[in-house]
């Protein structure tokens, strides 16, 4: 007998996907599939609200390597298919470029996503503007998306702008140490990744962002979001934007060289500030750089943390600071 599912348009999968998870009424033992003009979402039981269908859902399946070996591919081949990717609105995102049949992939990484309707190979990312190099190899092409994160709704064309899934705690983390009313200044703002979800808690933003594609997302973004009278957003170098802050977020693996700018606009609170920095000794450097910097104004160090690989031996990690006046 067919079992329950909800039908969504596909713009709305993820956060319709949120809900009926924290509702406790997603199974997550069947696949998520395409169904007529949407996406069907598999559910335990009917949820109010929603329109359901009785459906065959396939069960749920996210061995890329189980499935491409039954049709057949050599261990060889096998061995070189990606590990990393992650679904972003209606787009599958793929880390790692070094795969046989790119098309083939993308197809089978399809199959097990139907709520995607693209698949993209990332290259990296390029320049001070941090734009993205980006391949289409499987679906529509459609590479704007609507991609929902703990509530936060992020509106971006992955082809223009980056973004990092990897980031997804970070981002969350933000929106949950900042309090309401407090003034932040996002230096390296992009389409909104932290300046989202500190408006949302509260916060007062001051947000620079000198891409034009990124900038015009992050002014998009607020409105989406209904944060737009706690934002005031700059499409400039930081540098050159005149603010005072209760706290600065510093999301940019350069961030260390602009530790003047951020600690000249903070007249006593907290950095964020990202970094680069070897995975056998990640913390000497940013702190040195902090310590440097502040010099006596540097009270103390609050949290220390890796939060994702950036390249072999090389981790993404942050420290926060308390500075004084």
């Amino acid at each position: 007998m067919s079992e329950l599912a909800v039908v969504v348009p596909r713009a709305e999968t993820e956060s319709v996907l949120d809900s009926l998870a924290a509702a406790g009424l997603y199974d997550d033992t069947r696949s998520i599939q395409p169904h007529g003009e949407g996406v069907a979402i598999p559910v335990t039981d009917a949820p109010d609200g929603y329109e359901t269908v009785r459906v065959d859902l396939p069960p749920r399946n996210r061995d890329l390597r189980e499935l491409l070996a039954g049709r057949g591919w050599s261990d060889a081949d096998l061995d070189r298919l990606p590990t990393s990717w992650a679904v972003v609105g209606s787009c599958l995102l793929v880390q790692g470029d070094d795969f046989p049949d790119p098309a083939a992939v993308g197809d089978a990484l399809l199959e097990l996503h139907g709520e995607a309707d693209t698949v993209l190979v990332s290259h990296g990312i390029a320049g001070d503007q941090r734009e993205p190099d980006v391949e289409v190899i499987a679906g529509t092409g459609d590479t704007e998306v609507v991609h929902t994160e703990h509530g936060t709704k992020y509106a971006l064309d992955l082809a223009r702008v980056m973004f990092s899934p990897g980031n997804q705690a970070e981002r969350a983390r933000m929106g949950e140490v900042v309090a309401a009313g407090e003034r932040v200044f996002d230096m390296f703002a992009g389409i909104g990744y932290f300046t989202l979800p500190m408006a949302r808690a509260g916060a007062d933003v001051t947000a620079a962002e000198i891409n034009p594609e990124a900038y015009r997302y992050l002014v998009e973004n607020a409105v989406l979001n209904g944060v737009q009278d706690r934002l005031s957003a700059f499409r400039a170098d930081c540098r050159d934007v005149d603010v005072l802050a209760d706290r600065v977020v510093m999301g940019y693996y350069d961030a260390p060289d602009y530790l003047d700018t951020a600690l000249a606009a903070l007249d006593s609170g907290v950095v964020h500030l990202h970094a680069t920095a070897p995975t056998d000794d990640p913390w000497t450097e940013p702190v040195a750089a902090l310590e440097a910097a502040a010099g006596e104004r540097l009270v103390e160090i609050l949290d220390r943390r890796v939060v994702k690989s950036h390249a072999p031996g090389v981790d993404h990690v942050v420290v926060d600071a308390r500075i004084g006046e």
